[in-house]
This record gives C-alpha cells, structure tokens and sequence, in this order.
C-alpha cells in the first residue's frame, strides 16, 4: 500500500474485512513466538536447508540436519507453516520454502531487525508499559544501571553490540552516499558531525573528498571507540573528536573554525522534543547566513509503504523501552515545529534517500 503523501487517507479508514481483522489480532495475541519461531528456523538453519534443496525435505531429514530432535523439529515446521514461511507437498510431506520464509533468510534489512529485536529489545520490551508511563527505559535494567543506553553502549555484551551497531548500520550506510553528494554541493571544508558514532560516515566523507576536515561531537565513551574504529585507516588523520555530552545545556558546539555543514544523522530522533530544540538553538549560535544543517532522519510519514511506517513506530517503543524513554521516530510535522521553534527554517526536504527511507532535511539560520 502506498503511503507517501497520503498517510491521513491511509489512515483513516479501514483496510481488513471482520475475518481478516480476526487473523491479524489472533497473529498480535502470539506475536512473542511468532518472532522467535522465525528466528529459530533462520537460527537452526532450516530455512538455509530449504533453500538448497528446492525439491523439498522431510521432517526427518530437516531435523538430523539441525540437530534437533524429531519433536523440536515438527513443533517448529508446523508453526512455520501456519505462518507461511515453509509449505509442504501433500502427497510426500516434503518441507519446502515459502517466500516469507526466503525473506526472512536473506533480505538483510528483516535480518538485522531480527537479531537488534532479540538481542537487544526483547527482554527490555517485558516492561514497555513502566517505560511509558514513567518516562524512563525501565528496560534497560537488565543490561546495566545507566540513565540511558548510550551511556552504556561500550559495556554492552559483545553480541548486543554487534545486533545493536548493526542495526544501526544497516540503516544509515545506504544512505551516505547520496548523503555525501548533497553535501559536495556545498563544497565544505570543514564539516561538525554531530553524534558520529564510531565515525563510518566520517571515514566516508575522508574518502570522498580530499580537502574536508570532520570533527565528530559525541560522548566520550563514543570519541574513544571512534579513535579505534578509525585508527591507521587512510584519512583519519582528518577526522578529529570533541567529547562532551550533548543534552547539558551548557555544552556549546566548538567554535574551533567555522563549519559549513553541520551533520545529524539519525541523531535527533535519540532526544525528546525539548532536548531537540535546544541542540538545534545551540547550532544556530555557530552558525552565519551561509552555512547549514542537513538532518538525515527515517520521518515514519515519508515512507513509500505502511510497512516500512509500521518498522519505525516500532522502533519509537525501542527508544521508549531500553534507549532513553522519552524519544521517537518522528513525523514531518513534528519535526517542522521543532526546527521552527528553534528558531531556523526549512530550506529544502531531499526524500527517497540511499535504500529509500531516508529523508534530508537541510536547515538555515
């Protein structure tokens, strides 16, 4: 269903008849192990199997080459297939692989959501109903005792680093590339990433253009595991870390040199709405006629399909549960009324951007 430019339509009347409204709410009921059976038919490698043998296979053989028992291997096939990810032949009850069963195998983007739900949110999400109404990450307990999850992110263990960065990865990295062509346009020599992660898009920008300096503004925490990320690659010489943390309000930006881009990316929608105006109004200070924001985010309201919208609401509850409690995945007009608020105006929206959910928002003094 198509969604861009049309999400009150979209939104406002029914899609499902009464009996398909049934199934979808019955599919709710069980969504806990609807998510774990489809991971454990990747994570036991049945799907693999399936998709190697396209003439099928038997329960038998399915589960000798999992290593499961004769009943771990039928209790999962049969809910696989009620869930349309394997089918079966009737006349030989061999196991074949469905096409949802083909896509959660190997579209990455179903993979890396996958492993960041498990790894990181499924635990948290027990307590999403505490997460909201104290406004806190009440799910975030279980990994530690921090105020929010970036705090913490270089303790995490090692596997829920990995789904997390991935994840993260995932999302952004498609984009830079187009990203960086925007950016090009203004010739930048000097360019402040604020909240660079580990710095991929920095060592991006470093090959992409022999003369721009990227300064990275992030946790301390973050700058340390930027310096090894990017350690001895070609380039990093170039790229340079101010640790402060960017909620205190008395933390200004670096007035070091002037910067001709300052660069967000997937960074706001870490704040609560207060705490975005106030890095946005502490940007402008830095900033003259001629220099500008550009703001990479996935606004769930610019998305092509409902699913694609329906992946970011979810990904709200994350930051609701385990990364801070009081943030979101935000619409355009929400995201319009803070930079506003702050102060600065919308010069122009850059939609469909890298693997087509992103949006570029550049903002002007």
């Amino acid at each position: 269903m198509h969604l861009f430019d049309n999400i009150k339509k979209v939104f406002s009347r029914e899609q499902y008849n009464a009996r398909q409204a049934q199934e979808l709410a019955l599919l709710y009921s069980w969504g806990p192990v609807v998510f774990q059976v489809s991971r454990l038919m990747i994570k036991y490698g049945i799907l693999e199997q399936l998709n190697d043998h396209r003439e099928g296979l038997t329960q038998g053989e399915i589960a000798k080459a999992a290593g499961l028992s004769d009943y771990a291997a039928k209790c999962l096939l049969e809910a696989a297939l009620t869930l349309h990810i394997v089918l079966i032949d009737p006349d030989t009850d061999r196991y074949m692989l469905a096409k949802t069963g083909w896509f959660l195998l190997r579209d990455q983007m179903i993979r890396a959501d996958i492993d960041f739900n498990h790894d990181v949110n499924y635990e948290g999400w027990f307590v999403l109903d505490k997460a909201l109404e104290e406004g806190r990450p009440a799910g975030l307990k279980h990994f530690g005792d921090w105020p929010t999850i970036y705090e913490g992110l270089s303790s995490l263990p090692q596997d829920v680093q990995k789904s997390w960065f991935g994840f993260d990865h995932y999302y952004s990295d498609h984009s830079f590339s187009e990203a960086l062509a925007l950016i090009d346009e203004r010739q930048p020599l000097h360019l402040l990433d604020v909240g660079g992660n580990t710095g991929r898009f920095a060592m991006r920008c470093v090959q992409y253009s022999p003369n721009i300096e990227v300064t990275i503004c992030d946790l301390p925490q973050q700058i340390g595991l930027m310096q090894q990320a990017t350690a001895g690659k070609q380039g990093a010489e170039r790229i340079h870390g101010v640790g402060m943390n960017i909620l205190d309000e008395s933390n200004a930006f670096p007035t070091d040199k002037r910067y001709d881009v300052i660069w967000m990316s997937q960074f706001l929608d870490c704040f609560s709405e207060a705490q975005i105006v106030s890095i946005l109004r502490r940007a402008a200070r830095i900033m003259d006629a001629d220099n500008r924001i550009f703001i990479m985010e996935t606004l769930w309201d610019r998305q092509d399909y409902v699913p694609a919208a329906m992946s970011l609401t979810m990904t709200s509850l994350y930051f609701t549960a385990l990364a801070n409690g009081n943030s979101k995945m935000y619409n355009t007009d929400d995201m319009t009324r803070l930079i506003h608020e702050a102060g600065m105006q919308i010069e122009t929206i850059h939609d469909r951007i890298g693997n087509g959910g992103h949006s570029i928002i550049v903002v002007k003094n």
